[in-house]
């Protein structure tokens, strides 16, 4: 879920699953801060007024209390089930198996976001649209700049440096050996950044539209936004939703090398990890 509605929404929906994935010791912390984080990265695409404000505070707060009673919960048993699996090689398979899992919370969380989302969507000014589509062109250009314009190997150095942080957060520092197979993999992936600018362009312009027919037919709100949102993981851009499985079965493929490319010592180092962050799951989620 990416810009705006489906994008800071997708910030709401992702935060609970990509705050366990990220391998921060402050994870409770963080996500006590959550609804004031993500008011902030809203308010920097809408522009919100006061009146906006109260309700997207509003929001977000019953948001994150659905979120932390319903499901980090599951995220947690999710963790737990990972812990098992850690110490054994796995196969591309049985992490396709948990992406979905995890996929499957995104879409929940989506889900509850979209009411929210459509009353927002209900209230932006001319005033607001431009400045969404102003930050829409800074994000784009952002994508070019670490994506399109630098040369293929400069690229694929970032890609690569990106890949080898989340991955050692779990296991400790990669031998030479982890890092080359990293970034072989890296290189042999589908991944197209033009074709995935395209599709974000879509999208963007999709957002536009889905606003200004909302407010065209208030009562048909609620559904546009789910509509769009639904476009992201069922794109109609033709070709692309091909593009999308075969990188998320190079994806799985990718995580299944490097996992079992490990050493016992590093999968000893993941299992803890994941226990820690399956602890501090189960405190935020406990009433009181």
């Amino acid at each position: 879920m990416r810009r705006i509605m489906a994008r800071h929404l997708g910030r709401l929906a992702v935060l609970g699953a990509a705050l366990v994935l990220a391998g921060c010791t402050a994870l409770r912390v963080v996500y006590h801060q959550a609804p004031s984080l993500s008011y902030w990265w809203i308010d920097g695409y809408a522009d919100l007024d006061s009146r906006q404000t109260a309700q997207v505070r509003a929001d977000l707060d019953a948001f994150f209390a659905w979120h932390r009673s319903e499901e980090l919960p599951r995220l947690a048993e999710l963790l737990r089930d990972w812990q098992r699996l850690a110490p054994n090689d796995i196969t591309a398979d049985q992490v396709c198996v948990q992406f979905d899992r995890v996929r499957g919370s995104l879409e929940r969380a989506a889900g509850e976001a979209a009411a929210p989302m459509s009353r927002l969507a209900l209230t932006l000014s001319p005033a607001q649209m431009e400045h969404l589509a102003r930050q829409q062109a800074k994000s784009n250009r952002e994508f070019e700049d670490d994506f399109i314009k630098p040369p293929p190997a400069k690229v694929l150095d970032r890609r690569t440096e990106r890949a080898q942080d989340r991955i050692e957060t779990f296991y400790g520092r990669l031998s030479d050996a982890q890092r080359q197979l990293l970034r072989q993999q890296l290189a042999a992936s589908p991944f197209d950044a033009p074709r995935t600018q395209q599709e974000r362009l879509a999208r963007q312009a999709d957002l536009q539209q889905t606003i200004r027919q909302a407010q065209a037919d208030p009562a048909s709100a609620r559904q546009r936004v789910v509509a769009h949102m639904n476009r992201f993981t069922d794109s109609p851009t033709p070709g692309y939703n091909d593009y999308l499985q075969a990188s998320i079965q190079h994806g799985c493929r990718q995580i299944a090398l490097i996992h079992n490319s490990t050493t016992a010592q590093q999968r000893q180092r993941a299992v803890t990890t994941l226990k820690q962050y399956e602890s501090d799951l189960r405190t935020l989620s406990s009433p009181g």
